[in-house]
């Protein structure tokens, strides 16, 4: 099935949820269709976004898609590289990510980190090779770090002990908190 484009080409699929000084910032390349029907990030039930961001360690409890608002009040805060389109990234035309608009929000907002949640949304934008975890390379001030995919599809790579890793770098006691 083709990508889904929304039928206003200014007006994002799902808005980011952005602020200046938060301590993460959760990068997707685009919304599934799932999420698109949903208004919801990472809404797809065999995505594991909002149960490895509990498993990790990196909230203090799971929250469910459609509470995503509330990352905010933890300091996190989500977008894409795609925010006209929704699909699977093999669906996604060339030009869907916009790589300028995300260095842009990065600048604006400096979050503490950028987590990609996926190589192909890192290798968009860094545009190198690389490797899981926290990356040498940074945007502005934001360190920036690249997640295992929690998509159902990327399954194959899948890994928890990244996303820990991600959560020590944010809480090193180890435990969640309001920041």
């Amino acid at each position: 099935m083709p990508a889904i484009q929304s039928s206003r080409s200014t007006t994002p699929i799902l808005p980011d949820l952005l602020r200046p000084g938060l301590q993460l910032v959760f990068c997707g390349t685009a919304p599934s269709r799932a999420s698109a029907a949903a208004k919801a990030y990472y809404a797809h039930p065999g995505n594991a976004f909002w149960r490895a961001l509990f498993e990790a360690g990196i909230t203090p409890c799971q929250l469910a898609p459609a509470e995503y608002p509330q990352l905010l009040t933890l300091n996190i805060g989500l977008t894409d590289l795609a925010k006209q389109h929704s699909g699977v990234d093999a669906e996604l035309p060339k030009h869907a990510f916009d790589v300028a608009a995300l260095h842009e929000k990065i600048k604006r907002y400096r979050p503490d980190l950028l987590a990609f949640t996926s190589k192909n949304a890192a290798r968009a934008v860094l545009g190198s090779r690389i490797d899981f975890g926290l990356q040498t390379q940074a945007i502005a001030s934001t360190r920036v770090f690249v997640l295992t995919s929690p998509s159902g599809q990327a399954r194959r790579s899948w890994n928890i002990a990244v996303w820990r890793a991600l959560a020590a770098q944010l809480h090193p006691s180890g435990s969640p908190s309001l920041r």
